[in-house]
């Protein structure tokens, strides 16, 4: 096999993998990956590099690590001996997998690590109620803020909650975000 096509296969093995773990295709197997890009590699030979390409993509991918992080992982990784080691070919296919896609795995990662629907938007709008009853003695009403929240998981439908708010409840919401905006920037501003 040519270095053009071990860097072609080590990238589709990659990418695989990454289908398999991060993007929940379940139809991508190891044994899918061997008969269309290692047709020649044994069975157990194959499933080594299947092992080894998997866990040093899940470490890679754990970390986030960015590419000064990335290029001392690899330089590490070339420099081991026996098995673990691999080759600069491998690093190269393996750096610029991860340039490309680092991106998509970490959305994917942080949407598996979800547990709740989170807001996929916020729809909101200020009304004045023009009486609170009937007769002489009605009396116009105040502001009311409505809004509407849009919930939902990355693959299902939204589920649309609505809120009605008076001028008091507004306030004590706007005071918990400030509230919330405080912690934050004590934590962010600490590390």
């Amino acid at each position: 096999m040519s270095d053009i096509d071990a860097a072609k296969s080590l990238t589709g093995l990659l990418n695989g993998i990454a289908q398999k773990a991060y993007h929940n295709h379940g139809e991508v197997t190891e044994d899918l990956l061997r008969t269309e890009l290692y047709p020649v590699l044994s069975p157990e030979d194959f499933h080594a590099l299947h092992d080894k390409m998997r866990g040093l993509l899940k470490s890679i991918a754990m970390a986030d690590m960015d590419p000064g992080q990335l290029e001392a992982f690899l330089t590490a990784q070339m420099k081991r001996q026996g098995s673990g080691g691999m080759s600069e070919g491998q690093a190269s296919a393996l750096s610029r997998f991860w340039r490309s896609q680092r991106a998509r795995v970490r959305e994917s990662l942080l949407a598996q690590s979800r547990w709740e629907p989170g807001l996929r938007g916020l729809a909101w709008r200020v009304d004045l109620q023009t009486s609170s009853g009937r007769g002489p003695e009605a009396a116009p009403g105040g502001p009311v803020a409505l809004l509407e929240l849009e919930l939902g998981r990355p693959s299902q439908d939204s589920e649309y909650v609505r809120l009605e708010c008076d001028e008091a409840t507004v306030n004590q919401v706007l005071k918990k975000m400030a509230d919330i905006q405080r912690s934050i920037d004590t934590v962010v501003h600490r590390s």
